[in-house]
């Protein structure tokens, strides 16, 4: 079940943070995100942050297992992770991951006793497994990867677009528990003939007339072995705002993909044509998935694989360092799943480069820690910049892209700081 394992902040009444107590004590094997049916967010003292454009104030607040964090919506829950929290390590913790969901109508209870993974359609067995039967069908795996929505950092983009205005904290880097996707489907005998699988959640329309959110992947990506049922997340059962008890986990690819509160798997002889992947979560056709501004592209593919991506975490626009002292850079850097083994650093604006030193290794799904060492020789303005390489060549454009939904910004990023 989902555990609280430290006080709660106050709540924004008296009410509801008892009715809230009550509840996560007395339910017992169920997962519990907030009192009865209300999703409420709690901070004692709400404070502020300014993301880096224009309408980027934001309020930082606290939900139930988690620390404050940057709300973008409150209904359904939008929270954005503080940039600040990457430099912490190459993991993120479980209580400042991200959070994204399309609708308001979110679990807020689920008892294990009444829970079910439902495998249907065109398979030879149809299944309704327990999150324990699911255990039992084979050995649990782990994999280091990044979950990054599909519009992080779309609050950037010039000219601006249409969607959730993030800054860069719309991702995550974790080590995910769970089976593969391909036992599940091994067990349930996928019949000749199948084509895409699909994925829903427990998530749903708050007054069931819009589209349900159901994402699909092709037969032979499920069976890949590496797609995930993941029921823990850095060896925690996974909070209830990341998918309790259990979610899809698609290393390498963009957070829509990865359903959470995951209760049924339809094998389909058909492409599945759901909203949420057509005309939802797609761009255009091209080598950088993207078109001139205002200019509507003339074919689009459904979004999947990460570009390269790669930030400074300890240094934040607008920073002050002491000239002629030297300092450490550093930051974090990833793909989608080619793995990242280069990264290169500017200190004049991308005029000249020195290669940073790379951290550990976690897996070619995870975050990459670089440093660098850096002395502002004069006082004065510094650009810093920093690019990734992968194992294939493939790096980050100099100058943005754009395309219509504001998705997969991969520009290489501008750090300003002054030396004084």
């Amino acid at each position: 079940m989902t555990q609280f394992t430290k006080p709660l902040p106050s709540a924004a009444s008296l009410l509801q943070r008892r009715a809230f107590l009550k509840q996560a004590g007395a339910l017992g094997a169920a997962g519990v995100l907030g009192g009865g049916t209300a999703l409420t967010a709690m901070a004692a003292a709400p404070s502020r942050i300014a993301l880096p454009f224009d309408n980027g104030e934001r309020e930082l607040v606290a939900y139930p297992q988690k620390r404050p964090l940057i709300l973008l919506t409150a209904r359904p829950p939008q929270l954005e992770t503080p940039f600040s929290i990457f430099d912490d390590g190459e993991i993120t913790p479980n209580d400042a991951f991200f959070v994204r969901y399309h609708w308001s109508g979110i679990p807020t209870a689920i008892d294990l006793q009444d829970y079910r993974l439902n495998v249907g359609g065109n398979v030879a067995k149809p299944l309704a497994l327990t999150l324990d039967e699911l255990k039992q069908l084979g050995e649990a795996v782990e994999v280091v990867a990044v979950n990054q929505c599909s519009g992080n950092s779309r609050g950037l983009l010039t000219p601006r677009v249409n969607g959730g205005q993030l800054g860069n904290g719309a991702m995550g880097n974790a080590r995910w528990t769970g089976i593969p996707l391909r036992k599940v489907l091994e067990h349930a005998g996928i019949k000749a003939g199948s084509v895409q699988i699909s994925f829903n959640g427990l998530d749903t329309p708050p007054l069931g007339d819009g589209p349900d959110f159901v994402k699909a992947l092709s037969v032979d990506q499920a069976m890949d072995g590496e797609v995930m049922l993941a029921w823990q997340m850095n060896g925690a059962d996974l909070p209830m705002l990341n998918g309790y008890p259990l979610r899809l986990v698609v290393p390498g690819h963009y957070g829509t993909y990865w359903v959470k509160h995951l209760s049924d798997i339809t094998v389909l002889d058909h492409p599945f044509e759901g909203f949420w992947m057509n005309p939802a979560y797609r761009v255009p056709d091209n080598a950088g998935a993207s078109t001139a501004p205002g200019v509507a592209p003339a074919k689009t593919v459904p979004i999947s694989r990460f570009n390269v991506r790669s930030f400074i975490t300890n240094l934040a626009d607008g920073a002050q360092v002491h000239s002629g002292r030297p300092l450490e850079v550093r930051g974090i850097a990833f793909d989608g799943g080619y793995g990242i083994t280069e990264v290169a650093f500017s200190a004049d604006g991308g005029r000249s480069w020195q290669s940073a030193r790379l951290g550990k290794d976690l897996g070619r799904y995870s975050f990459r820690r670089w440093s660098i060492a850096f002395t502002p020789t004069r006082k004065g303005a510094h650009e810093l910049k920093v690019r990734a390489v992968n194992r294939i060549g493939q790096s980050q454009p100099i100058d943005p892209l754009w395309n219509p939904a504001g998705y997969m910004r991969n520009v290489v990023e501008s750090t300003h700081i002054v030396a004084v």
